[in-house]
């Protein structure tokens, strides 16, 4: 029971890396909003707390004072990360700086136009009793993920280098969705997730574990989740670009700020988060995903930094994660920031 129990909480709570899930009807703009221009922001799975900072912007109307009315969408259960914005579908869409960096290599005119995540989430989660105690004590075991792709193959890439190992050294088992039963259950030795997510919900569950972080010191050299958009669009809509960053920005401000103003306004996008066991996991979710929002000194600041940039196309190249090095320069930009 208790395995099922974290395979479903695992299928609900998950952002980054992973299938989108049916989407609730997308938001319209606010009454008052009808001049102003009307751009649709991707959110990459269904609806969650994780996504309050752009729930909050909309209620509050932190987006239109900006002078913008986005509408908020939802992915579907088939849709790629980036079919609909590649398209023209969508104009912005919540996407890892990884993604795009293997998307840009792929050809795409992605770029990231602000910070939404200060900090990369990926960790490796062991039960509390495990022989595990370094990086290094992976060799020999049994790594579960959801796939080779996205964020939890990134960041395991990462930890691997960290501890001087190659995946001929350990075995990975890509087990869909469903990290936190097959850690419980002992079918793998190990789990590549998020400290905002597995690990969450391990805690609520009352299954001790312990978390790895996948460098030793000094910064992940990944970017996680970014406010992405198309260089053409930008370059078209310079002021749009400016004021859909500035609502976020001012969404993640408040929710950091006021995390019951957040969970309030959440619960007119999430469906059943008004139910008592919704509204605990959702809360504790919601405070470990703060600490991803902000900077080390606890501050909200939407800037990219060109040497993780930099970095991240260095490694994504040396680990063959994109055939050829990506030029990081025009895959990102803070000429939209205030």
């Amino acid at each position: 029971m208790k395995a099922r129990l974290l395979a479903v909480l695992a299928a609900v709570v998950v952002l980054a890396g992973c299938t989108p899930a049916t989407p609730v009807a997308p938001s319209s703009p606010g009454s008052g909003s009808a001049a102003l221009p009307s751009p649709t922001i991707g959110l990459t799975y269904i609806p969650n707390v994780q996504f309050s900072p752009f729930y909050v912007a909309e209620a509050d109307g932190d987006f239109t004072s900006a002078g913008a009315a986005p509408v908020l969408r939802h992915h579907g259960t088939s849709e790629g990360l980036f079919t609909a914005i590649l398209a023209g579908q969508e104009q912005f869409v919540v996407a890892g700086g990884d993604e795009l960096m293997q998307a840009r290599a792929q050809g795409s005119d992605l770029v990231a136009v602000a910070a939404y995540y200060r900090s990369y989430p990926v960790e490796i989660i062991v039960p509390d009793g495990s022989s595990i105690h370094s990086l290094a004590d992976l060799k020999g075991h049994t790594i579960g993920l959801p796939g080779k792709y996205g964020e939890n193959w990134f960041g395991l890439q990462v930890a691997l280098r960290t501890a001087g190992l190659s995946t001929s050294d350990v075995s990975v088992q890509e087990i869909g969705y469903t990290q936190q039963a097959a850690l419980s259950t002992g079918k793998v030795d190990a789990i590549v997730g998020f400290s905002n997510n597995e690990a969450v919900q391990f805690a609520l569950a009352g299954v001790a574990t312990r978390s790895l972080p996948i460098v030793d010191s000094g910064d992940v050299p990944l970017v996680g989740i970014c406010l992405v958009t198309t260089a053409a669009y930008a370059s078209q809509n310079p002021g749009v670009v400016k004021a859909v960053a500035a609502g976020m920005l001012a969404g993640i401000r408040t929710t950091v700020g006021d995390p019951d103003h957040a969970m309030e306004v959440s619960a007119s996008y999430v469906p059943g988060l008004s139910a008592a066991a919704a509204q605990t996991s959702a809360r504790a979710t919601l405070t470990a995903t703060a600490k991803l929002w902000t900077t080390a000194e606890g501050t909200v600041d939407g800037h990219l930094d060109a040497d993780q940039w930099t970095a991240m196309a260095d490694f994504m190249a040396a680990q063959g994660l994109t055939d050829t090095r990506v030029d990081p320069t025009p895959a990102f930009s803070n000429a939209y920031l205030g």
